[in-house]
């Protein structure tokens, strides 16, 4: 299969706030912009940002005995990578909705993961696999 790009648009309020938290804290790379949104390159991926409402989220989800909020969005990492990320974030002070932990240890699709929320209020989530080959896996 070709290789493909992942297209996600979300709503924020404010675009500065925003190039701030996605492009200066996340690290993503500003690609074309109005004044109504602004592109990211997202680890890879197309992230659009549109001035409106942003969604709603709610503790719905249920994964190794803990409430994730839904829906949310994110990224899968390197494990070297998805370590600096969550060393980034706790010297910045982000409040995590998960702190960065360890889950599904010794099983299939053992991962490290973490959740935040931007500044507007879109859960996003940042996980890592032991073992990448078991991200699909059943």
């Amino acid at each position: 299969m070709e290789n493909t790009i992942f297209h996600l648009a979300l709503n924020v309020s404010n675009l500065k706030k925003a190039c701030d938290f996605y492009g200066e804290l996340l690290g993503a790379k500003q690609g074309r912009s109005t004044e109504t949104w602004v592109d990211f390159n997202f680890f890879g991926h197309q992230l659009s940002l549109h001035l409106g409402l942003p969604l709603t989220s709610a503790y719905t989800g249920k994964v190794d005995g803990t409430a994730v909020p839904m829906p949310h969005f994110g990224m899968i990492l390197p494990l070297n990578m998805w370590k600096h990320m969550a060393e980034k974030l706790m010297k910045k002070d982000i409040k995590f909705i998960i702190p960065p932990r360890q889950r599904f240890k010794s099983s299939s699709g053992e991962q490290y993961t973490m959740f935040f929320i931007d500044p507007f209020g879109n859960p996003i989530e940042f996980k890592s696999f032991l073992d990448i080959n078991e991200v699909f896996t059943p």
